[in-house]
């Protein structure tokens, strides 16, 4: 993509109603626009970002064994009256009547319409274990949506949901689930760690948040400092071997890390004081175990090996894929604009043109996008006519990883420079090396 032709509306001032630092840079890196209280149009720089992040996550779902399709946003009202949850989920539940008077609702969750297509189509044990899982947007009718993306009333999500015929393949289902997530999220450059959390309207006993740390997070969480050296790193994992997805699920929970919901405070007592933590975070997906809640009321049964019936035991697994832009952005910012880490990142380098109209440097310019492109990656060149210290701003702002810079001055020398957007280092070498070096990188992404 060339500047010139790409649609960035992006800002020189901070936006008086943005209060935190993802916000205010969505905002002013033309990201987003608000068209009413938590509700935003996804402009075209937010919305490759937010298909990034939407592509990991269908990636990892799959790696599991997980199954997508595609329920709709409006839900009958009388799925969730079988389920008793109609009259119970409160204010932030948008209801809706259409012109034949009929009740209808703005999902803001799932598990009652996909139970209703399990017990449609599902009637024998053979046909388990299954866990179906879709993206989709939902809608929460928040009483003070603020923080961007962060808290508003209409966000994307993905939900799965899993069914199994026994309580050790439900509990292996969601262990399954902690695995992929923890891979999810660091294939996206976060530590998202698993805190025990409180299972709110969704109901059951066993459920775990995902919180990445950061001074603006919602929830108040309090950890033991050990708990943030755990990584799944490379490791391959056998997501049909539940010893060891129970053991990956015991090494990343067996340390003490609660949000205030759970907090239990003789428990955080018994670890040693410097390791005691307390902190902000902000969630970014949750896992449940809820057994035969949803089954039982609404008739989810399968035929057993026996040949009796019984209600098949589920649970829900949730990441805020919108979200997820603003949870980044606050761990991965500086002064000057966002910094995205290379597996989200909406363009892999970004190509900087410090004399534009000089035949050189537009044809070294050109030359390096083609090769680039050639290479199979995305990069973004700034042929704009502007001075160098605009386009050093942009580039900041917008947070690519990666900058190519090419003027008359390197390249009598035969040389370019590459610079870290992280790190700010930047190295002089030929542009076929940098090409390589920028490949070599997302190689390993």
């Amino acid at each position: 993509m060339r500047l010139t032709r790409y649609f960035l509306p992006v800002l020189k001032e901070n936006p008086a109603e943005a209060q935190i630092v993802s916000h205010r840079y969505m905002l002013r890196a033309g990201m987003i626009k608000q068209q009413a209280a938590g509700i935003y149009s996804w402009l075209p720089l937010g919305f490759k970002v937010l298909r990034r992040i939407e592509q990991i996550v269908h990636e990892e779902q799959q790696r599991a064994g997980h199954i997508p399709l595609l329920m709709p946003t409006l839900q009958p009202a009388d799925l969730w009256r079988e389920s008793g949850r109609y009259d119970d989920y409160g204010e932030e539940m948008l209801r809706i009547t259409d012109r034949q008077k009929r009740e209808l609702l703005y999902g803001p969750t799932n598990e009652e319409m996909i139970t209703d297509i399990f017990r449609s189509h599902v009637t024998s044990y053979k046909d388990l274990p299954l866990t179906l899982y879709h993206i989709q947007w939902k809608f929460r009718d928040e009483m003070r949506p603020r923080f961007g993306v962060m808290r508003g009333r209409e966000f994307l999500m993905k939900d799965g949901y899993n069914f199994d015929l026994t309580k050790e393949d439900a509990l292996h289902a969601y262990n399954r689930h902690l695995v992929s997530y923890l891979r999810t999220y660091e294939r996206m450059g976060l530590q998202a760690i698993p805190m025990r959390a409180d299972s709110g309207p969704i109901g059951g006993d066993d459920t775990h948040e995902f919180l990445v740390l950061a001074a603006t997070g919602e929830s108040e969480v309090f950890y033991d400092s050990a708990v943030t050296d755990i990584r799944l790193g490379a490791r391959e994992i056998d997501y049909d071997d539940k010893a060891q997805c129970a053991a990956v699920m015991q090494e990343f929970t067996s340390l003490y890390a609660r949000t205030d919901e759970t907090h239990d405070e003789s428990l955080f007592n018994a670890i040693p004081e410097e390791r005691r933590r307390s902190a902000r975070g902000i969630e970014v997906g949750q896992i449940f175990f809820f057994g035969t809640k949803y089954s039982e009321a609404m008739g989810a049964t399968v035929v057993t090996p026996d040949g009796s019936r019984v209600p098949v035991q589920m649970g829900s697994h949730g990441i805020g894929v919108s979200r997820l832009l603003g949870a980044i952005i606050e761990a991965s910012h500086d002064d000057k604009g966002i910094i995205w880490p290379e597996g989200v990142t909406p363009f892999h380098v970004g190509i900087v043109n410090l004399k534009q109209g000089d035949n050189g440097t537009d044809a070294a310019c050109e030359a390096i996008y083609k090769a680039l492109k050639a290479r199979g990656l995305d990069p973004l060149y700034d042929d704009r006519d502007e001075r160098a210290g605009a386009k050093f701003a942009t580039m900041d702002l917008i947070g690519l990883p990666w900058r190519i810079t090419v003027g008359p001055r390197g390249l009598a020398n035969g040389k370019v420079e590459l610079t870290s957007r992280r790190s700010g280092v930047s190295e002089e070498m030929s542009a076929e090396d940098a090409v390589a070096r920028v490949v070599e990188i997302y190689a390993g992404v």
